[in-house]
């Protein structure tokens, strides 16, 4: 059940109707979102009494039976979209957010040079990889806490808010320290266990579509967030594997409207690891605006072919100063900012 409390209530009515929820036998989970307060009750009704009477309570809005497997995520329980707050930066309204920096941190200079860049052509979050999970083991690993403390750095000297990735539970807290999302990567991305640590620090959460994830798979990984009391979940498309290899991966931009219409969750698209060619990354970046997408994550270096992690999908500067300025119309027709 979804439990929608009206706006403005006092922090005394707000725990009363949580104290009578748990009274019922139900697990509460609060989503707090700028204008109202979300409760998803967890609970099997067939066996506890039904919530729908506290819709007579004074300090609740209305009282919603959600049917899908994934519960708190799904537009059943929330029809208004959800807009995640990155320090002051809002992803899932109406500014188009874009996140963009190197696939590896690799060095000070060569992040510097690329945030300066990146911030100069409109990016509002640098994105760029401290600890990097590598098909082989004797590829480049990243450069672990000194990479975060990097990117913490560019974050003070360019304003710009920091994505990185999480790989390993013990690591969350650190990361935590350093960064402004955590990114869940594709092979980690039914990772529980990890999604529940990253879900735990409070932080907002990116999750990456896995390999060859089922649409219904994604959003249940996406469940362990919000169930976990974190709020602040992405979705981000970043292609799947089929038969096809003329591209890295297929990037599945129906995923934008399904995603759209099944949760209330902002969507976010990485054509770069989508395609794994950097000629593909603006055609698919202007699809991607053009179908709904909320944002997107972008890889971009200093000199991609010295690149000491997936160069070939990276773009230059000048490359994505270029795609910047073309996404404009295709931002402004899509209704956004």
């Amino acid at each position: 059940m979804i439990v929608v409390l009206k706006p403005n209530i006092s922090k005394k009515d707000e725990a009363a109707v949580l104290k009578e929820i748990r009274k019922l036998g139900y697990r509460p989970h609060v989503m707090r979102g700028i204008e109202r307060v979300v409760v998803g009750a967890i609970g099997d009704e067939r066996t506890h009494q039904s919530l729908e009477t506290l819709v007579s309570w004074p300090q609740v809005e209305r009282v919603m039976p959600v049917q899908k497997r994934y519960k708190l995520i799904s537009r059943e329980g929330q029809t208004n979209n959800s807009v995640v707050p990155v320090r002051d930066i809002p992803i899932g309204g109406k500014k188009f957010q874009v996140m963009a920096g190197p696939c590896s941190v690799e060095s000070e200079s060569q992040l510097m040079t690329t945030a300066l860049a990146v911030k100069k052509a409109g990016a509002t979050i640098l994105r760029g990889g401290a600890f990097k999970p590598r098909t082989s083991p004797y590829e480049f690993q990243g450069l672990g806490e000194k990479g975060l403390k990097l990117l913490a750095k560019a974050r003070r000297e360019t304003g710009l808010a920091v994505i990185t990735e999480l790989l390993s539970e013990q690591h969350a807290s650190m990361v935590a320290e350093y960064t402004d999302i955590i990114q869940i990567g594709a092979r980690n991305s039914q990772n529980f266990q990890l999604l529940i640590a990253a879900a735990k620090t409070g932080k907002p959460v990116l999750l990456k579509r896995g390999l060859s994830m089922r649409i219904e798979e994604w959003l249940l990984a996406g469940e362990y967030v919000l169930s976990n009391n974190n709020a602040n979940l992405m979705f981000c498309e970043r292609g799947i594997r089929t038969f096809e290899n003329y591209t890295r991966n297929t990037l599945d931009l129906s995923a934008i409207p399904i995603i759209k219409n099944e949760s209330h969750c902002p969507m976010i698209i990485d054509p770069s690891q989508g395609a794994g060619r950097a000629d593909l990354v603006v055609s698919l970046c202007k699809g991607a605006v053009a179908m709904g997408a909320d944002g997107l994550l972008i890889e971009v270096h200093p000199n991609p072919a010295e690149a000491w992690s997936d160069g070939a999908q990276q773009l230059t500067l000048e490359g994505f100063a270029r795609l910047m300025e073309g996404l404009k119309p295709f931002i402004a027709a899509a209704g956004r900012e």
